[in-house]
């Protein structure tokens, strides 16, 4: 076989540019899904969902936003539970040291 120009479809096949229609499903007849298309096709549903879900927590992160942007708001308590809080995660069961 070779691959030619690019052109009409009549030109490669020979045909005279019909389509037949489909025939009727015979009794019998069946289709296969593999796993891997069914665990895509569930993956991308999942994204739909989620993608369609209301953000509820704008408010809460509007709220945060404010917090953040006030001077008053970060203070030695905040920075200390925030290094606390970043020891706990990175050495998880060790006992957290006195930060300065």
């Amino acid at each position: 076989m070779t691959i030619g120009r690019i052109g009409p479809l009549e030109q490669v096949y020979g045909g005279s540019g019909k389509v037949n229609s489909a025939s009727k499903p015979v009794k019998g007849d069946s289709v296969s899904i593999s796993k891997e298309a069914l665990a895509k096709a569930d993956h991308l549903h999942s994204l739909e969902i989620v993608d369609a879900a209301p953000n509820e927590r704008a408010e809460r992160i509007a709220e945060l936003k404010t917090k953040i942007n006030d001077p008053s708001y970060i203070n030695e308590t905040i920075i200390q539970q925030t290094a606390e809080k970043i020891i706990d995660v990175l050495f998880p069961g060790a006992e957290s040291p006195a930060l300065l």
